[in-house]
């Protein structure tokens, strides 16, 4: 009773004692909220993490899935150009022709069972402009038809879905040169000279 000051009780006292506690309560409340916080982001950062990875995974797993027969294709490919051009040949022969028919279907056998896989053919045709993206020029000559056109389809390209294994081979009109100024004029001098001999 001698410690206390006139008109204040024991309780009273406590609550002044007791803010620098609450002030400590508070403190680690804070601290305890930021950490918290910063779990819960690390969280979340993992989860997504973890999200991207799973569609990352499983897209690649679509593409494998899709373009599985790739390899096979690209190894199947010279064995059809083989096949293909021998059945272009001329038969002698009744006992020949009736091989080449059973090789023709053959071959159409092989060509829907790729088709069914998905493979298509690049196969342009004579006067197609040249495309860089699904056609490789084997040779280029010069004529008469449009520079930068393929004149002659020499092996067919081929397609899986919407992937080039191998592009058409072909031959390409090349674009024309022009003969330089001094011959243009040599070759106009003796036309100009007949002229003036004529007159």
């Amino acid at each position: 009773m001698w410690g206390r000051k006139k008109g204040t009780s024991k309780v009273e006292e406590e609550k002044k004692d007791s803010p620098p506690e609450e002030t400590e309560g508070e403190g680690k409340k804070e601290t305890l909220e930021e950490e918290r916080d910063r779990w819960k982001n690390l969280y979340y950062e993992a989860y997504a993490d973890t999200q991207n990875l799973r569609k990352s995974l499983e897209e690649d797993h679509r593409q494998a899935v899709r373009y599985r027969s790739q390899g096979f294709l690209e190894k199947l490919i010279p064995s059809l150009d083989c096949l293909y051009i021998a059945l272009q040949g001329e038969c002698q022969g009744d006992e020949a022709r009736n091989y080449r028919e059973g090789f023709r279907f053959i071959y159409r056998q092989l060509e829907e069972a790729l088709l069914s896989e998905g493979v298509s053919y690049v196969e342009p045709k004579e006067g197609d402009l040249f495309d860089p993206r699904r056609m490789e020029a084997i040779e280029t000559v010069e004529g008469q038809g449009e520079p930068g056109h393929v004149v002659r389809l020499l092996s067919k390209g081929y397609l899986l879905h919407d992937r080039l294994v191998r592009a058409a081979r072909v031959v390409v009109e090349a674009m024309r040169k022009e003969a330089p100024e001094e011959e243009k004029k040599e070759e106009n001098a003796p036309a100009e000279g007949s002229k003036a001999e004529e007159a």
